[in-house]
């Protein structure tokens, strides 16, 4: 078990202290192939010892299962010691396919009263819509989620892949914690306009894919294949030449993690930390192991120097591939 106790931050200028990694709970309901429920179990325990009390999760995750599963976890643990981030609104049919966004107002209710009962609890920490509705202005989204602020069943609101645009027009509506957002050594979109408006706004920032969905470690290194029900199977980055060019750029990074004595997970995860206070990572463990690596990272201090070597070990030119498949870019606001 994980016994040492990682720092707290607040996330956000409005928001929750909140340990310096979260928890990505994704992994644990079949996105990244099987899981056990009863290992992803003993990672939240795990996790939640060492001082990480942000648990992420979606109430599209396993069409529920996500949700129950980390119900089953916190059963016995106080409300008080965990910070529950849901988001919602995603839509998906009976075979798993996507159906788009639904952020209604009137949806918005309907999708907490099940993720509360899923859960086990009388109200989430953050809610936040899982990818901007078109059909549906962010007003109209984020003053019902203030309405359940105001009610007790949500105590702050975030944000998830948006762009600066739509940051602004949802931070005039009400106070708004963070932005969850894809941030990686291999996926740094954010820096160039997203990132100097959540910090002028002082909105905090939920890094998640921070290890590029496991490229950013030893597990594709090694071989591994992807079965169909895996995200990576899909993914433009995991695929024939784009996967060996960037298996070039992790080769590269192998070599810099080596002569700090880490993982390449553990550089990854502390290169992210070493961008500001202001971002958590969000880390997707699926095992205990895994989890008490990452908390690994926060040993590792990287200088201006350091973290330039890097950086230009994988230089963003030199990713290949876009982050999601063509259909889910399109839907992301965050990259128009």
């Amino acid at each position: 078990m994980t016994t040492s106790k990682i720092p707290t931050v607040r996330l956000g200028a409005s928001g929750p202290a909140v340990g310096r990694l979260g928890l990505g709970a994704m992994g644990m309901s079949g996105m990244y192939g099987a899981a056990d429920d009863g290992e992803s179990i003993a990672t939240i325990h795990a996790a939640l010892d060492s001082g990480a009390n942000l648990v992420d999760t979606g109430d599209f995750y396993g069409a529920g299962h996500n949700e129950m599963l980390i119900g089953r976890a916190l059963a016995q643990r106080p409300r008080e010691d965990v910070v529950l981030s849901v988001k919602f609104g995603a839509l998906r049919g009976p075979d798993g396919s996507w159906g788009g966004v639904d952020s209604r107002p009137v949806a918005v209710r309907n999708f907490l009263t099940y993720t509360l009962r899923r859960l086990g609890v009388d109200h989430v920490d953050i809610y936040r819509p899982a990818r901007l509705d078109p059909s549906v202005p962010i007003e109209d989204t984020l003053g019902a989620i203030a309405e359940l602020v105001e009610q007790g069943y949500v105590r702050h609101i975030g944000l998830s892949e948006v762009g600066a645009e739509t940051i602004r027009r949802a931070a005039a509506v009400a106070p708004i914690t963070d932005l969850q957002i894809e941030y990686s050594l291999l996926s740094r979109g954010i820096e160039a306009d997203i990132l100097p408006v959540t910090r002028e706004l002082g909105i905090g920032i939920t890094a998640y894919g921070v290890l590029s969905r496991g490229l950013l470690s030893d597990s594709v290194r090694a071989g591994r294949s992807f079965g169909a029900n895996d995200f990576r199977a899909h993914s433009p980055r995991f695929q024939g030449e784009n996967l060996t060019a960037n298996l070039e750029l992790v080769d590269a990074l192998a070599k810099i993690a080596t002569a700090h004595d880490v993982s390449i997970a553990q550089l990854a995860i502390a290169w992210v930390l070493n961008r500001g206070s202001d971002i958590v990572p969000v880390i997707g463990a699926r095992r205990e192991q895994r989890w008490t690596e990452a908390v690994g990272a926060l040993d590792l201090h990287l200088d201006a120097e350091e973290s330039a070597a890097i950086e230009s070990a994988a230089p963003t030119e030199r990713v290949a591939g876009e982050r999601y498949a063509a259909a889910q870019m399109s839907m992301l606001d965050s990259e128009r």
